[in-house]
């Protein structure tokens, strides 16, 4: 939900500031002294567009600072060269209504998202260009006025990238957080996983021997119970040293996957009112095995995505679990789950956004080798879509 959000408030502020840009390029225009001083014309759109250029549109893969750093170095150029131009042919005019507002602009930006100490001189160059941008003006002392002005208008500039900058950390080390919490509690799931494989290859193994001799027709079952134990053990032991060795992952194995998922639909419609939320698993979906961290994993997205309807879509209707299998994966077919649910026919209650669920659920799908995808539906919904690796078919989930 995040990301979505998100890019919509990214959109609706790249709009308004467009719009914003515009009709201080207009006033520029209408204010301008000398319709043929086209510096400050010419330089407005210019540093609004460096403002306004998505990160994708620079070339190769670089950095954020990077992209950020080329930003206030180019309007910095742009908008002194502009400067030093009217300076020196005597000419006044606006001083650029639209530049010194992109100005502040990206000021936010470098305060916000430029990397210590390096924000610091980035600020200082574009507090400098929008305090000298007044000097274009001549007569009367009001350059001095408008530069004072401006001069407030960059240290709250400042002051917000900085506010917006605490913010940003803040959340940051919350998301880190949430991840290190699921990486803990699946390692500790692995980690009593492998101890279960382990102690049934040992106990195997010792009645192998003690049936070599009497019934040795037996022993070929039951290495290969041994063999597919050690396999699957050597697989979890990956997944716990990956999931380990993450720098950015209190669940317990369901005892019977299909059962404990029917108990959560179940409490989910008791709830909201009975009768709104129905478990639907296809009939291939039943008979395949599952790594014990999957089925965790697995009753975890059921889990949360409920509990996220519970909260952001209270009595929408239409809430349907779904699991069946998908060809695609690499050896063989994935397990797909999905919940889905309509759009909401009441207010939610305050204070129900903000948590890292999702984050914490991605880190933990794509720790045992799936994927998780959520989004808006058509009809004005929600949908969770996890894919998990399946071990074989002629099994049972749970």
């Amino acid at each position: 939900m995040e990301n979505v959000e998100e890019a919509g408030r990214r959109r609706s502020t790249t709009v308004l500031l467009v719009a914003g840009f515009t009709l201080l390029w207009l006033l520029d225009v209408l204010t301008s002294r000398h319709v043929w001083v086209w510096p400050p014309l010419l330089g407005g759109p210019l540093v609004a567009l460096l403002v306004l250029a998505p990160g994708r549109w620079w070339p190769g893969r670089v950095a954020e600072s990077t992209v950020i750093r080329w930003r206030v170095l180019a309007a910095f150029a742009v908008s002194a060269g502009v400067t030093l131009l009217l300076l020196r042919s005597g000419e006044a005019g606006s001083w650029g209504l639209m530049e010194s507002a992109a100005l502040l602009t990206l000021l936010v930006g470098a305060a916000r998202s430029a990397p210590m100490p390096e924000a610091v001189g980035l600020c200082l160059l574009v507090g400098a260009a929008v305090i000298a941008a007044p000097l274009r003006i001549s007569g009367g002392g009001d350059e001095i006025t408008f530069a004072f002005l401006l001069t407030l208008a960059a240290g709250g500039a400042v002051g917000l990238g900085g506010y917006l900058r605490g913010l940003d950390n803040r959340r940051a080390q919350a998301v880190h957080r949430v991840r290190e919490r699921e990486r803990l509690e699946l390692a500790r799931d692995l980690h009593d996983f492998v101890a279960h494989h382990v102690t049934g290859i040992v106990v195997q193994a010792q009645a192998a021997r003690t049936i070599r001799e009497t019934a040795p027709e037996r022993l070929d079952p039951l290495l290969e119970g041994i063999e597919r134990a050690g396999a699957e053990t050597l697989e979890s032991m990956r997944r716990l040293v990956r999931v380990l060795r993450e720098e950015d992952g209190g669940t317990v194995r369901p005892e019977n996957l299909l059962t404990e998922l029917g108990v959560l639909v179940s409490v989910f419609g008791e709830r909201e009112g009975g009768g709104t939320a129905t478990l639907e698993v296809a009939a291939d979906a039943r008979s395949v095995r599952l790594a014990p961290e999957v089925e965790t994993s697995v009753h975890r997205l059921v889990q949360e995505a409920l509990t996220n309807v519970a909260r952001h879509a209270p009595g929408a209707p239409g809430v349907r679990v779904t699991m069946g299998l998908s060809e695609g994966h690499r050896e063989g077919a994935w397990l797909v789950v999905r919940v889905v649910n309509g759009p909401a026919d009441r207010t939610p209650p305050p204070g129900g956004r903000g948590g890292f669920g999702l984050v914490g659920l991605r880190e933990r799908v794509e720790a045992v080798g799936g994927g998780l995808d959520v989004g808006p539906t058509e009809s004005g919904g929600w949908r969770v879509v996890g894919r998990f690796p399946v071990l074989e078919s002629g099994g049972s989930v749970g």
